[in-house]
């Protein structure tokens, strides 16, 4: 389903209603609406940060000190447990399982947003932001079959609303090594890449064989992401208009190559370096806000697009749990593969070291910025969105924020989750744990049930002593499924119609 045009005219006739005094149980009326910062780590486990493991191995004072001048959530969940699919949901709100997609993206795969469809950054622009994105874009490129980087890179970035964009076309493993400008190469790939070995020898390939631009160096990529990051940031001083920054990172992700001053900078190999040298990147952008003058007019959210990629005997080996203490990893069904670390600063408007544990998803921060500028969703957009900032600025609600939040591993498996209830729509992992799928005996439970409350690792699957919950939600996945939608249709008024 594709957002129509109309859309655009209607929000530029709403965004500014109430924009300069947004209220709240907590304070006074705000102030001008933020810049926004949206830092996306690339496979970070919920248990890499101190503020989340106080037993982590990996030192990330930079995160920790936004924990501490911010909120923390600890029940926040990329929409899926693999990439492509969460950076989607969280630029449009909209599950990326409504979408065609199987699985994710590669280097030369066509755009997945839709032509036309609203995203935080199109919202954004359109009131009044300058908006930029910085980093891993893996969301496709142009809208043939196969990439010709040859070709002017549309749709892309710049279509979803971005007036700026620096970076590269997918995961750091994923050829065509190069970097993008707006829509087109710095420099073509005219070079070749064997491939790496796998990650386990020598502790941090790998990257795929395939075309390379003659000047790129995988080392390179983060130092340069992050530079381009700070410059974009100094550029908006004395600016007129508030700015929004995506910065998606290519790390911690494969291939696991810090730079050599962060060689030894953790404790838990060179995984634990290249995470600890992402937080320094962190600390960077947030020394650029202060550079300008505008630390205290950003909102900063930092979070990762799905657990780490992280083994058994990774944590035998290094002593160090990059998810905690749940269970599985990157791509899975269970919480280690959607469980991230999620943290909110926004100074005079969110209370320093609080934390909260609402359910909430990535999908939900289309809805929130529109909140922030006073804009009002149209029915053909943000379907999955719910507005956090009555949580950020410590509002008490009376039910939890969302009915309920659906997930998705990376071979397809979903569950869905309602309060402390974790309903699986299948055995196995559905991800990179063994088992990733096992075929129900006759007779015997076709899907796993797990009371989070109770029982937050999912050790106990109560599947079959509780035909009941299972049944309600079967029943409630089923309409999210079939009605294209999972949150209410808000009236212009901002209640529902």
């Amino acid at each position: 389903m594709k957002t129509s045009s109309a859309i655009l005219p209607f929000l530029v006739s709403t965004v500014f209603v109430g924009s300069a005094c947004l209220h709240s149980e907590r304070g006074a009326p705000s102030r001008e609406p933020p810049n926004i910062v949206f830092i996306l780590a690339d496979d970070m486990g919920y248990g890499d940060p101190g503020s989340y493991n106080p037993a982590s191995r990996i030192p990330t004072p930079n995160i920790d000190r936004l924990a501490g001048e911010g909120m923390r959530f600890t029940d926040a969940h990329s929409p899926s447990a693999v990439c492509t699919p969460t950076r989607y949901g969280l630029l449009t709100g909209r599950y990326a399982w409504r979408t065609p997609l199987v699985g994710v993206l590669w280097g030369y795969s066509p755009a997945l947003i839709e032509e036309g469809r609203l995203t935080v950054a199109s919202l954004l622009q359109h009131s009044g932001y300058a908006t930029a994105a910085v980093g891993k874009w893996h969301l496709g490129l142009g809208t043939a079959e196969t990439t010709d980087y040859e070709q002017p890179l549309r749709p892309g970035p710049n279509a979803a609303g971005f007036d700026y964009f620096f970076g590269i076309p997918a995961s750091l493993d994923m050829a065509p090594y190069v970097y993008v400008k707006h829509e087109e190469l710095v420099e073509p790939p005219t070079d070749f890449i064997e491939a790496s070995g796998e990650r386990r020898l020598g502790g941090n390939g790998f990257w795929r064989a395939g075309p390379i631009a003659p000047g790129f160096r995988h080392m390179d990529v983060l130092p340069t992401i992050t530079e381009e990051a700070v410059e974009f940031i100094k550029r908006q001083q004395g600016a007129e208009r508030p700015f929004f920054l995506y910065l998606p990172f290519s790390a911690p992700h494969t291939p696991w190559l810090p730079t050599a001053e962060f060689a030894g900078r953790s404790r838990a190999g060179p995984y634990g370096d290249f995470a600890a040298q992402v937080d320094v990147a962190i600390g960077s952008v947030l020394d650029a806000l202060v550079s300008i003058g505008v630390d205290d007019d950003t909102l900063v959210i930092v979070t990762s697009d799905n657990g780490a990629h992280w083994l058994e005997s990774d944590i035998e080996e290094h002593g160090h749990r990059a998810n905690g203490e749940l269970r599985g990893q990157k791509a899975d069904i269970f919480e280690g593969g959607h469980r991230v670390p999620f943290i909110a600063r926004w100074p005079g408007r969110i209370a320093a070291g609080s934390s909260s544990d609402e359910t909430i998803s990535h999908t939900d921060l289309l809805a929130t910025v529109a909140e922030i500028v006073g804009a009002t969703l149209p029915p053909e957009a943000g379907e999955d969105s719910y507005s956090l900032l009555p949580v950020l600025l410590g509002e008490s609600l009376d039910a939890p924020l969302r009915e309920a939040t659906v997930h998705h591993s990376y071979h397809g498996l979903f569950s869905i989750r309602q309060g402390p209830w974790k309903l699986i729509l299948g055995l196995g992992s559905g991800g990179f744990t063994e088992p990733v799928s096992i075929e129900p005996a006759p007779g015997e439970p076709q899907g796993q049930l797990y009371n989070l409350d109770d029982d937050p690792r999912e050790t106990t699957d109560l599947y079959a002593r509780h035909p009941d919950v299972v049944a309600r939600l079967e029943e409630l996945l089923e309409q999210y499924r079939q009605s294209g939608r999972s949150a209410p249709i808000l009236g212009v008024d901002g209640v529902l119609p």
